[in-house]
């Protein structure tokens, strides 16, 4: 009996008929689980993934042309989809459960570790105060703001090698703040 082809059997899953589902299901069903279970590295959730991707076919999201490739190329794309979805879906479960468990940490917070927090914020600032206002900006920017050294160089109008330059003294200042500051502090333990 020759093979139904896939253009016709997925226009048949358009009208809803379970047979041809059911076709495609035993024909590709392998080859989804296997790709997903290459993303996910979990069996179940490789098997989730099928079963979502075989529901997105039923219910018709997507749509399949024989003209732009293969079935199984498009199966795959849909697959890779529903991974990714999947993932960010529970990337986002296990972050929200992590906040959760963070504000109840951050609530029995001991106020001794908070007083630290709070003077070692204080050292920085005083330290960063020190610095020239042209090495204060590039830490702010850099550091702060998350500005890549191209884009503060864009920004700024300056050079790159300007600013790496910058950005380069202005830590080794930090540092060196920074130690004599904390030699100081143990000099004044010691008396």
């Amino acid at each position: 009996m020759p093979q139904i082809e896939d253009q016709i059997l997925y226009n048949q899953v358009l009208a809803k008929d379970k047979k041809a589902l059911e076709i495609l299901y035993d024909r590709y069903e392998k080859l989804v689980y296997s790709f997903s279970f290459k993303m996910m590295g979990d069996a179940q959730l490789a098997e989730e993934v099928v079963q979502e991707v075989f529901i997105k076919l039923w219910r018709g999201i997507g749509s399949y042309e024989e003209s732009k490739g293969k079935f199984s190329s498009w199966l795959l794309t849909i697959t890779r989809h529903t991974a990714i979805d999947l993932i960010r879906k529970r990337k986002k479960e296990a972050t929200v459960e992590l906040e959760d468990r963070d504000s109840l940490v951050a609530d029995e917070k001991l106020v001794e570790e908070q007083v630290e927090w709070k003077e070692e914020g204080n050292r920085l600032r005083r330290a960063v105060a020190t610095l020239k206002k042209e090495q204060q900006s590039m830490i702010n920017l850099f550091y702060f703001k998350g500005f890549t050294q191209q884009r503060i160089s864009e920004e700024c109008d300056i050079p790159l090698g300007t600013v790496k330059g910058r950005i380069r003294l202005a830590l080794r200042h930090l540092r060196s703040y920074l130690d004599d500051e904390g030699r100081a502090n143990d000099d004044r333990k010691e008396v």
